[in-house]
């Protein structure tokens, strides 16, 4: 098999590029911006991909309240020009989305399923969604993947992570606050690359939760974080309100990933166990 991955420089597309089965041509966002029509209507035929991969992306939820267009671009109109170029050489492609197309539902308290409606909050959750739509309409061959607060180790500089960022914010305040009224999933990169890895051996298409089982909210995952790395930091829990940030975040965004585990054969490992190993290569 033959893949082309895009957006190699970040976590996931790091921790793909060790993941992947066969011939692998790998692209950074740099390398090529998949807002530009143009440029992917030759890079990818170029290519000549038995399977493409979008793990690119605009994530900076709260400067996409001023930077709509920039998030769009990158979120939506980039995976359509994909899903249009995949649709037209028949070839299947591997999109990433997010749990932010979900948190309209204040009162939630059970997971998500693929089935549920979504409710953005914001342009970011708003342009991810609309990449999923030019995806399911452009090419018919799709595996969607929603994910939550992804960690793990980048060849390229970015945004960083959840994680890394409370290592660093600990060693550096020894005191921290963050957000408990929030409830999600984290999940290790390493972990969701391996479950592609599994699903694109099957022809099971169509749109897929994939996250490490279990939940908690940012507060607790940060309380975890410093056991394991054995941090003595005061960790004062804060609400959403108090944190103040411009976009809106979910307050229940926990997703269902039974239809992954059915197609995959296996459960997916808990965040608890993702995390501890994670930390131990840090």
């Amino acid at each position: 098999m033959r893949i082309l991955l895009i957006g190699a420089g970040g976590q996931l597309g790091t921790a793909l590029s060790r993941r992947l089965p066969g011939e692998m041509m790998s692209f950074s966002s740099k390398d090529l911006d998949i807002s530009d029509a143009g440029r992917v209507r030759q890079a990818v035929p170029a290519a000549r991909p038995d399977l493409v991969i979008n793990a690119a992306a605009y994530n900076f939820v709260d400067r996409a309240e001023e930077e709509r267009e920039r998030a769009f671009a990158a979120n939506a109109l980039g995976p359509r020009f994909l899903a249009e170029a995949c649709g037209s050489l028949d070839v299947p492609l591997v999109h990433i989305s997010s749990d932010y197309i979900f948190g309209q539902e204040a009162g939630r308290r059970t997971p998500y399923r693929e089935s549920d409606p979504p409710g953005p909050l914001g342009d970011y959750a708003r342009s991810k969604l609309s990449g999923e739509g030019f995806v399911q309409a452009a090419c018919s061959r799709h595996f969607i993947l929603r994910t939550c607060g992804l960690y793990g180790r980048a060849t390229s500089p970015g945004k960083g992570n959840f994680v890394a960022t409370m290592l660093r914010l600990g060693k550096e305040r020894g005191s921290v606050s963050v957000v408990d009224d929030q409830s999600c999933t984290p999940t290790a990169a390493a972990d969701l690359a391996g479950w592609i890895a599994e699903l694109i051996a099957t022809t099971q298409y169509g749109l897929y939760h994939a996250t490490n089982s279990g939940s908690t909210t940012w507060c607790r995952l940060a309380r975890e974080v410093f056991r394991c790395a054995g941090m003595n930091v005061d960790l004062k829990p804060i609400t959403t309100a108090e944190f103040g940030a411009k976009a809106k975040r979910p307050p229940y965004s926990v997703l269902d990933s039974s239809k992954l585990e059915a197609a995959i054969g296996h459960r997916l490992r808990s965040w608890e166990e993702a995390l501890a190993e994670y930390l131990k290569t840090v």
